[in-house]
């Protein structure tokens, strides 16, 4: 209890702190950062959510509430240090977020991330590195007042060999883990492995084109006496792909990653699906302090859900950024998604079985200092579901304030 009493207490104390913390932080000489190594940050934010479990409009809120406000307060430090000609750069972040209303979701967010850049000789280098990501799980495809943290774990390796000034031959392994704490999404535990194969040209003009092949398996360990009720226990994907940078000018930059994909189910076939699947990236900067990033995807995903285990998603964003001043920047994104479910799961499900989600988000960001950051970002986000995989139709809208310090 009185544990408790002194969390909360930190909680209300802390934001104040922080701040007056990191305006003195940022008036003291270069000898506040512990190295060159290491900068230490500091961060606090303070949020607003209309309808935080994403309840359906028809659906009245737990306990007779759909809005809360939330704090949290961050801590951590970032690492860059090169090794010789390697480099090692990394992130530790601990986090403690609490809710006003519904404080049983008050928990301790965990974010750590590792990685090194390696090279041998003049022609080989890549990647090695693993990541941890601890934080709640968000309420849009599983309603619940239970606290559900999830754990998202991942390893990788890759490497490159350049055997000629213009080609290059490359591959890597990866692996991601997802657990949950809630014991109803224990189901949803799951494990891909990913081998990916290149092969890519590269101009003087900094452009690449290649091709890609990747294989992903999927396992889910908590469905091993779910098969008779319909329940899948896992997947392989096979992908061709072409994968293309071209740099049209310093303004236009175009990336494709896109072919051929072929999903097959481990127990039940008449759920395999193939198609085209690709990304496009367009980035556009016309102006120096004005860029444009537009996505459109048309891919197969994974779903956190008993009855089907992915989607064929077709989707477009648009996002912005504009420096207003040498201190201001605005940010702004509109993001429109439609979830196919019947397309993936090879089932007959009754009428259209898919959802639409819309989010549009806004953001302003002052620095009064290179190392000090102050924020305003809001958001409206609204789904057409599918009741029949739990999707439900919702809309909400929120608002959060925040402020940073890099040491």
């Amino acid at each position: 209890m009185q544990r408790n009493r002194l969390a909360s207490a930190l909680a209300r104390i802390l934001p104040t702190s922080l701040l007056l913390v990191g305006g003195a932080a940022c008036s003291l000489p270069a000898w506040a950062a512990i190295s060159d190594t290491i900068s230490p940050f500091i961060a606090t934010s303070y949020s607003y959510d209309n309808n935080l479990f994403r309840l359906d409009e028809n659906v009245p809120g737990f306990n007779g509430e759909r809005s809360d406000t939330s704090r949290q307060v961050q801590a951590g430090f970032l690492i860059n240090r090169p090794i010789g000609r390697q480099l090692l750069t990394g992130q530790l972040k601990w986090s403690r977020v609490f809710f006003n209303h519904f404080d049983q979701l008050d928990y301790t967010g965990k974010d750590y991330l590792a990685d090194l850049e390696w090279h041998i000789a003049n022609h080989l280098e890549g990647h090695v590195g693993a990541s941890y990501s601890q934080t709640l799980t968000p309420f849009s495809d599983l309603q619940s007042t239970d606290r559900n943290l999830r754990t998202i774990r991942r390893e990788y390796a890759n490497g490159g060999w350049r055997f000629h000034p213009s080609w290059r031959v490359r591959g890597g392994f990866s692996r991601d883990k997802y657990t949950y704490d809630s014991i109803a999404q224990k189901i949803s535990d799951r494990q891909e492995d990913a081998l990916e194969l290149g092969f890519d040209y590269l101009p003087a003009s900094e452009s690449r084109v290649g091709i890609q092949l990747r294989h992903l398996k999927g396992t889910y360990p908590n469905r091993a006496n779910l098969a008779a009720f319909g329940v899948e226990q896992g997947y392989e994907q096979d992908e061709v792909k072409a994968n293309i940078y071209w740099r049209f000018s310093g303004v236009t930059q175009v990336q494709l990653l896109g072919g051929w994909v072929k999903r097959k189910n481990e127990l039940f076939t008449g759920r395999d699906a193939s198609g085209a699947n690709g990304r496009i990236v367009v980035y556009w900067a016309p102006l120096g302090k004005v860029r444009f990033t537009g996505s459109l995807w048309h891919e197969f995903a994974a779903v956190e859900n008993s009855l089907i285990s992915s989607s064929l998603n077709n989707g477009a964003s648009l996002a912005a950024a504009w420096d207003i001043s040498a201190k201001v920047r605005m940010d702004a994104q509109v993001r429109r998604e439609k979830r196919d479910f019947s397309a993936a799961s090879g089932l007959i499900l009754p009428g259209d079985v898919s959802d639409t989600t819309r989010t549009t988000t806004i953001g302003l960001t002052y620095a009064p200092r290179p190392n000090i950051q102050l924020g305003v970002n809001a958001f409206r986000d609204e789904r057409k579901g599918a009741p029949f995989v739990n999707t439900g139709t919702y809309h909400a809208n929120g608002i959060s304030f925040n402020a940073s310090a890099q040491f």
